[in-house]
């Protein structure tokens, strides 16, 4: 393909989730299909991508131009050459190599995720979701399942340095319990990979029923991010090393420690004498020098 006919060069992914929000909701199907698994995608042919999605083959068109493909080839093309990164890992190793091959395996997979998920949180409404943290009577952090859970915690420990009223729930019959006591100046930040859980989209359902706020870490055009009021977008890329713990794990601690830094820097002063009684009282317990790490 020469440089006339060549087109131009952007990230799939990245646009996929820029424009799902603005999607028709048959167009919207589509983006969840590809986003679920880009590997697939690009094998799948435009009648496959239509019936797994359950819409029409013009819709899977209409979507292919909606992102910036001519066509549906190209947008095949696209999600082929996304997936393939970091594939060249994936081939055997001999023992002698296996461990070098496994850490450089993990690495690139989690750079990326990174790379990747730091142009969407580039776009993200990011300082919105902090404005909305900021202003929170009480701010309740739901997670589920493996990555989630963990990160539901590391959510509440992130935000109680800043002097954030925080609670987590992971399991789902707790958070729908929760769910359903909130009020307009609470808000729930919802942790999910996927945005396909049902307990937990049904519960921040609930909590917004209720007029709390739902800032949602998730992957784009999900039914979670369709019911956010603010959603900060991540998208899990996964390969066939099934052996790894999910790389989706960082792409969602970046987006914590983006948003929970906005809120931070947001604060001010605020901030700034919180982390410093903090400091001392730990310094005080501890011992050590000013640059060890505020926590442990």
């Amino acid at each position: 393909m020469n440089s006339a006919t060549e087109p131009q060069t952007f990230d799939i992914v990245a646009r996929i989730a820029e424009c799902a929000p603005d999607l028709r909701s048959a167009e919207r199907k589509v983006a969840a299909r590809i986003l679920d698994d880009l590997a697939g995608a690009s094998r799948a042919s435009i009648g496959a991508l239509a019936r797994d999605a359950a819409v029409s083959v013009a819709t899977v068109t209409r979507f292919a131009k909606t992102v910036g493909c001519r066509d549906v080839r190209e947008l095949k093309l696209r999600l082929a050459q996304a997936a393939a990164v970091g594939q060249r890992f994936l081939h055997a190793e001999t023992p002698a190599d296996a461990a070098g091959s496994i850490a450089t395996r993990v690495f690139d997979e989690l750079q990326t995720a990174l790379a990747h998920n730091h142009q969407l949180l580039r776009q993200a409404p990011v300082a919105r979701a902090a404005a909305a943290l900021r202003e929170a009577r009480m701010i309740y952090v739901f997670g589920m399942g493996g990555g989630s859970t963990a990160l539901a915690d590391e959510a509440r420990f992130r935000l109680v340095r800043l002097g954030r009223p925080v609670a987590t729930y992971q399991d789902a019959l707790l958070q729908r319990m929760v769910a359903s006591t909130l009020s307009r100046d609470c808000v729930v930040v919802a942790l999910s990979t996927t945005g396909r859980v049902p307990e937990m989209v049904e519960n921040c359902r609930i909590a917004r029923s209720y007029g709390a706020t739902v800032v949602a870490i998730t992957a784009p055009a999900s039914p979670l991010a369709k019911l956010a009021d603010w959603l900060i977008p991540i998208v899990a890329f996964e390969t066939d090393f099934i052996y790894k713990p999910s790389s989706s794990r960082y792409a969602m601690m970046m987006a914590l420690d983006v948003l929970v830094t906005e809120l931070a820097v947001s604060q001010g002063d605020e901030s700034r004498e919180l982390l410093r009684r903090m400091k001392h009282a730990l310094d005080a317990h501890r011992g050590g020098g000013d640059r060890q790490p505020l926590g442990d």
